[in-house]
């Protein structure tokens, strides 16, 4: 694969497509499991959000390694031990996201075994690891100002 520039079109939609996910996930009644059990819909739009968000977030770092390093990777799980080796996550930040894709693609393709309580478990406890890595990655984006591509 080529490596040529990233696309700062593709970075800021990502990205607020993660913050909008997160925010409708915390506009949810969160505050206890039996409020988010309150209304058998709660549970259906939380996986909804962060599935969505975790896909967006793993998009953003699939386009990263793909443009910025020349890098393909066919695994959501594979993006941060790459973003790892290229030096945009650490070690405890790569961990996480991969604790975060691992956790997606239980969403997708083990759904049935995902149990409501633990789907409010982390959406009551773990959102802040979404924003920790889209924090970082977008730091090094502000490092890396010469590899954007801000034309449309």
């Amino acid at each position: 694969m080529t490596r040529s520039m990233l696309r700062e079109k593709i970075i800021v939609e990502r990205t607020a497509w993660i913050r909008k996910m997160m925010g409708s996930v915390r506009s949810l009644p969160l505050d206890s499991y039996q409020s988010f059990l309150s209304d058998p819909r709660n549970a259906a739009s939380a996986e909804s959000y962060l599935r969505r968000g975790l896909e967006a977030l793993m998009d953003l770092g699939r386009h990263m390694l793909a443009k910025g390093f020349g890098k393909a990777v066919a695994e959501y799980k594979e993006i941060p031990i790459e973003l790892k080796k290229c030096g945009v996550l650490q070690e405890a930040e790569a961990k996480i996201m991969r604790e975060l894709a691992g956790y997606r693609n239980r969403m997708v393709h083990f759904y049935d075994e995902v149990t409501t309580e633990e789907l409010y478990q982390i959406c009551h406890e773990q959102l802040d690891d979404v924003e920790k890595i889209l924090a970082k990655i977008l730091e090094w984006i502000g490092l890396h100002p010469d590899l954007v591509d801000r034309s449309l």
